[in-house]
């Protein structure tokens, strides 16, 4: 029945190059990478400006660099060794072929942890001081970083007849939900809103960084029963549960129990503080 029909959905067929310049392709999935660090920093700017936010407007700058190394190179890692470590095992080289998609965010998520822990060694701040700073801007990147993937036509969602269903010619014929649409309003958009209005005011320290992953950890999961589950790993769990809900419900167990910390240690003092 969903043959029938499917000329009435929409068929997304992007080139994922944007552009050439002579031998030189530009790809979309690095310009959106790009706005998101672009974007990313102008935010962190704003957010210096936040009485109670005791950073420079100079050391943003200095922190991109860590973070713009540790996503990359722990998300490249990450999709690696969480989702395809026979493939790379074989073709080694393919470990940093980037352009063609292929980035875990738990990767880069961990990366982003190990550069916020070399940020806070050098700035003499505590870990979750530079977390609570980060954790409200990063939705930025998850949202570009999922229209990379929609326009990429990867990571698409389970078939389905609802009437905004697409279809991905170079997947199949049948109309699928899109999966990357849905993760980018809510891990992106929605997820921004949420800490950025959370954090606009004096919280307990940890408090923003244990939301943030509480809030991303239930996104994705929700988001994952509309998204096919990787081919080369199906479903993981139950019967039901794919790699991303098993790699998000330990964040959103750790992300409450941050919370609950948080806001019931004796001295709480307010994210930012210096």
């Amino acid at each position: 029945m969903l043959l029938n029909f499917a000329a009435m959905f929409v068929r997304p067929d992007f080139d994922p190059i944007a552009f050439s310049i002579g031998p030189l392709a530009v790809h979309w999935y690095g310009l959106m990478y790009l706005l998101s660090f672009l974007i990313g920093w102008g935010m962190g700017v704003v957010r210096t400006r936040q009485p109670h936010v005791h950073w420079h407007k100079e050391e943003v700058g200095d922190f991109l660099f860590y973070v713009v190394l540790g996503v990359v190179f722990g998300g490249r890692l990450g999709y690696v060794l969480l989702y395809q470590p026979d493939l790379f095992y074989h073709h080694p080289l393919q470990i940093f072929a980037v352009w063609d998609g292929g980035m875990s965010f738990h990767g880069g998520m961990i990366g982003v942890f190990i550069a916020s822990a070399l940020f806070a060694r050098k700035t003499n701040r505590s870990f979750f001081q530079i977390t609570d700073f980060v954790a409200p801007i990063v939705p930025i990147g998850l949202f570009f970083g999922r229209i990379a993937n929609f326009i990429n036509g990867e990571l698409v969602g389970r078939v389905t007849d609802v009437p905004w269903a697409m279809i991905y010619p170079h997947v199949g014929p049948q109309p699928r939900h899109p999966s990357e649409l849905y993760e980018a309003s809510l891990e992106g958009l929605a997820l921004f809103a949420i800490l950025w209005i959370y954090a606009a005011k004096p919280r307990p320290r940890a408090a923003v960084s244990g939301l943030f992953l509480v809030g991303y950890g239930c996104f994705r999961f929700f988001c994952e029963f509309f998204r096919q589950p990787d081919p080369f790993a199906g479903f993981v769990a139950f019967g039901w549960m794919t790699l991303g809900q098993v790699y998000s419900a330990p964040m959103i167990v750790g992300g409450i129990g941050i919370l609950i910390w948080a806001y019931t240690r004796r001295d709480p003092n307010q994210a930012g503080a210096k």
